[in-house]
């Protein structure tokens, strides 16, 4: 199967900016050019695009992708070190999560704070004023 860059965009979701960035930082291998120049990509490439969007979505940074994509070329290598970045990965998300839910509860305090009247009045903008220095 050959595919253009184009097709491999439609089937991963992917922009074509983004596949060709992918090449320059080398998480994709440079591809082989037609007579055209037109690059073609195979199954191969696919599957490592497709990898790459998955982790991505999930919330990977480029970093952790690559190093995700090095342990994975090596098929008989132990998963220790995959699983160390998934886990240091599930970490991050656990803390964005922590952040946000205190961040939710300080929206809604000021939020329920708020009596309505006028904008002279609200507490919402009070509270997203500038800090006063008395």
């Amino acid at each position: 199967m050959v595919l253009t860059i184009g097709e491999m965009g439609k089937a991963t979701n992917t922009k074509i900016e983004t596949i060709r960035y992918y090449e320059r930082i080398g998480l994709l291998p440079r591809p082989a050019r037609k007579t055209n120049n037109y690059r073609d990509y195979g199954q191969a490439e696919l599957g490592r695009l497709s990898f790459i969007r998955r982790a991505r979505d999930l919330g990977f940074s480029l970093d952790q992708v690559r190093a995700l994509l090095g342990l994975s070329d090596d098929r008989s290598c132990d998963c220790a070190g995959i699983d160390r970045i998934a886990k240091e990965h599930l970490q991050e998300v656990d803390r964005k999560i922590a952040d946000l839910q205190a961040l939710r509860r300080e929206l809604k305090g000021v939020i329920d704070s708020c009596d309505g009247g006028t904008v002279a009045q609200c507490r919402i903008i009070d509270a997203l004023g500038p800090v006063r220095m008395d």
